[in-house]
């Protein structure tokens, strides 16, 4: 019978603790923005002011930490969740990239193949010569030569493609 006696004087406990009003809810808040610790003269000072007891604003505050650090585990959680975000679009927009440039770079490579390929058919192309292997050609004979023979116009052409493929213009 002593348990039921101790149960009923704890629910008595509980129904006597009364609720802060809005009034001493705002000067708590404010106490708590100014500083998020309560010190021993601070806790009675307020109790004072609010006529609760000093237990009570200590809980309170207790509790307001509490909110206020989850709160700010939260904001942290979402800014750092929002650059990950950030960076992975920041990651998919590159790889996008490193593909078109891989895809640019083949194009150039087999026209650089062709290019070979007609340099080996036409080693005295003046063209073809001062794009891969200058040492083949004689000084005299440059890029924009009049000199070109009648196929010099077709190596021009891919000259100038395999330009617009190393610029990304293609």
């Amino acid at each position: 019978m002593d348990f039921f006696q101790t149960s009923n004087h704890k629910n008595q406990f509980q129904h006597n603790k009364k609720r802060l009003t809005q009034d001493q809810v705002k000067l708590l808040e404010r106490s708590f923005a100014s500083n998020k610790k309560l010190e021993p003269e601070r806790k009675l000072l307020l109790a004072k002011q609010l006529a609760i007891p000093p237990r009570q604003v200590a809980i309170w505050y207790q509790n307001k930490r509490a909110r206020w650090k989850t709160q700010s585990l939260e904001l942290n959680y979402n800014a750092i969740q929002a650059k990950l975000e950030s960076a992975l679009a920041e990651k998919r927009r590159l790889e996008k990239d490193v593909e078109r440039l891989r895809g640019e770079l083949k194009r150039a490579h087999e026209v650089v193949l062709a290019l070979n390929q007609q340099a080996q058919v036409f080693p005295a192309n003046p063209v073809i010569c001062s794009v891969f292997d200058s040492s083949n050609c004689s000084d005299e004979v440059g890029v924009g030569s009049s000199s070109m023979q009648p196929h010099g116009d077709h190596a021009v052409k891919q000259l100038e493609e395999l330009y617009a493929c190393l610029i990304g213009m293609q």
